[in-house]
């Protein structure tokens, strides 16, 4: 079971939801079904089914039958990978197009900071998210202190995050987050405790999910929930440049800090335990 976990969040981290990696795996152990036994196998709804199969195919990992009814069989996991690993190219070249494009344009214009107006907007994708972060992160000063859904730790892993929060480290910086850590997400844990973050883990938590840079620029949402790794992934976050809101989610932050446990001694007990338990 250890090893269908470490599988299974290997699959998460190349842009699988975590049930997605589960039905994928399970019809690579077990070969073609149909829906009714995968949701029988699996101890969900076959509406929940449809939709992973339907996310799946898409993804070019799994290939429905022509009878009836139909029969869904994982594509080999070569040829599935492979695929993945190109469409992830394909978007990290955009990403990579849009910033030079934005760097351009901002040598061309003359933008006039103010501190007597905060500015609010809305960030609609994981796309925004990542580049937004990743552009606030750079001219980062002292400080990053993040409460995030585990879902946006596999992100920051994916999509360049890390990197910057490994330089702010490395330019004087402190980072300091909050999550909630399962045996699936140890390994993305691990990697920021490796770069110098100060991780802690928070137990089913369920409020707020906000970053706050500096203590001037921040991001928050309620609804954080994020159905696959994927930078197309609609996502609903309000970023500002308000100081007050950043002073107040910098309070809430050292709250719910001293609630929590260190991320070390997190990954030591699910160690311990040995991953989940078996279905």
């Amino acid at each position: 079971m250890v090893d269908d976990s470490k599988f299974i969040t290997k699959l998460i981290e190349f842009g699988f939801s975590e049930k997605e990696a589960q039905l994928y795996l399970h019809l690579l152990k077990y070969g073609p079904k149909p829906t009714s036994l995968l949701a029988k196998s699996l101890k969900t709804y076959r509406e929940d089914v449809y939709r992973m199969l339907t996310s799946l195919i898409d993804k070019g990992m799994v290939r429905p039958s022509l009878e009836t009814p139909t029969v869904y069989a994982a594509v080999d996991l070569d040829i599935a990978l492979e695929t993945a690993l190109k469409k992830r190219e394909s978007e990290l070249r955009e990403m990579e197009m849009r910033k030079q494009e934005l760097q351009e344009l901002s040598k061309q214009q003359r933008f006039r900071p103010s501190d007597e107006f905060s500015t609010f907007k809305i960030l609609k994708s994981v796309k925004e998210i990542v580049t937004v972060s990743i552009s606030s992160l750079t001219s980062a000063e002292k400080e990053l202190l993040f409460v995030v859904p585990a879902d946006m730790l596999v992100i920051a892993s994916l999509y360049g995050i890390n990197e910057e929060s490994k330089k702010l480290i490395e330019r004087g910086g402190r980072v300091r987050g909050i999550s909630d850590i399962s045996y699936t997400y140890i390994e993305p844990a691990q990697e920021l405790l490796n770069i110098g973050e100060d991780i802690r883990h928070y137990d089913r938590y369920r409020g707020l999910f906000f970053g706050v840079i500096d203590r001037k620029i921040c991001f928050s949402s309620i609804n954080a929930d994020i159905s696959r790794i994927s930078l197309d992934e609609p996502s609903i976050l309000l970023w500002t440049d308000d100081p007050i809101y950043a002073e107040y989610l910098a309070s809430t932050f050292e709250m719910l800090w001293e609630r929590s446990i260190p991320a070390a001694q997190r990954i030591e007990e699910l160690l311990k335990e040995g991953g989940p338990p078996q279905a």
